[in-house]
């Protein structure tokens, strides 16, 4: 069964700092495609950041120098690091696994990141 677990979420002054992980389990991890979509109230889900198998990296340039994403497969664990937080990062944030570029995602729950003073 496959599972994803994102943590790491909260509320956060902007400028601030936080790292979201996404512990995974039920397939192959090290040869999927791991992301993480943001979605804020009343917008369409976004993505945020890729990581292939080889962690080649993809940052979407609202985030671009901010947001780095990384994997470890040891643990089956994809994280999100985010520095320099705005209000406008304010998101429900899903991490996705794929087996291929033209594969479906498997979803998480999401965890909430609130940015405000």
């Amino acid at each position: 069964q496959v599972q994803l677990v994102e943590s790491g979420g909260g509320l956060v002054q902007p400028g601030g700092s936080l790292t979201l992980s996404c512990a995974t389990s039920g397939f192959f991890f090290s040869h999927y495609i791991l992301s993480w979509y943001r979605q804020a109230p009343g917008k369409e889900r976004e993505l945020v950041a890729v990581i292939t198998p080889l962690s080649v990296t993809q940052i979407t340039d609202s985030v671009k120098g901010r947001f780095t994403i990384s994997r470890d497969n040891a643990k089956s664990t994809v994280y999100l690091q985010m520095n320099s937080l705005t209000p406008e990062d304010t998101a429900v944030y899903y991490c996705g696994a794929k087996a291929g570029w033209a594969a479906n995602n498997y979803w998480g729950q999401g965890t909430q990141v609130t940015v405000s003073s």
